[in-house]
């Protein structure tokens, strides 16, 4: 497309064009070796042009990883929500936090690399899925509580803190990826054991 194309009303639509031929892009070349150079040529746009709807690659890739991120939550979430018992969904939770990464690692290697290095970096995209997975848990330790399942000497966010680090080497993107040969035998002991710390 064209510059001299684009109206207002097509602003929506390139934005989502620009984001989906900067995933493939990715996908193919990897995040750090693109530049908005390559992205412009990719897509048929002018430089100038792609900076009037992403002012720099890192808003590009926060858009990707929003969508990314966001595809994760829900799945995590659904598990959770069909699970019968708080002990469940909290294996559930942690189980599929752990899968959709490994997912992502083995299926598309490239994008995984953008949402580790969003990790890394504290990009917004990935605090914010961050702040949800956490208030899921959160919810998850609060049902178990009120149904008797779990203790409630121990303060709420120490618990919750607590089965985050614990998790985090197996859940996190950037640690995963370092630990893929723990994950068969590790979540199952990690998921047992912080269940053990939340019997009454």
């Amino acid at each position: 497309m064209n510059d001299v194309l684009a109206t207002e009303t097509q602003t929506p639509g390139i934005r989502d064009q620009i984001i989906d031929a900067a995933d493939a892009h990715f996908s193919r070349y990897g995040y750090a070796k693109t530049t908005m150079a390559d992205l412009a040529r990719a897509i048929g746009f002018s430089k100038a042009y792609l900076y009037k709807f992403f002012d720099s690659k890192q808003a590009i890739g926060e858009a990707i990883c929003s969508k990314t991120l966001a595809s994760q939550y829900t799945a995590i979430a659904k598990a959770v929500e069909a699970a019968p018992t708080p002990n469940e969904k909290v294996r559930a939770l942690l189980r599929t936090a752990v899968e959709v990464c490994l997912a992502q690692f083995f299926n598309d290697r490239q994008l995984y690399d953008i949402v580790a290095h969003s990790r890394a970096e504290g990009w917004t995209s990935s605090e914010k899925h961050i702040a949800q997975v956490y208030d899921l848990l959160s919810n998850v330790i609060q049902e178990g509580r009120t149904q008797g399942a779990f203790e409630r000497k121990t303060p709420l966010e120490e618990v919750c803190r607590g089965i985050w680090l614990a998790a985090l080497p197996l859940a996190d993107p950037v640690m995963l990826q370092h630990n893929l040969d723990l994950v068969e035998d590790g979540l199952p002991a990690v998921t047992s054991l912080i269940l053990r710390s939340l019997a009454p």
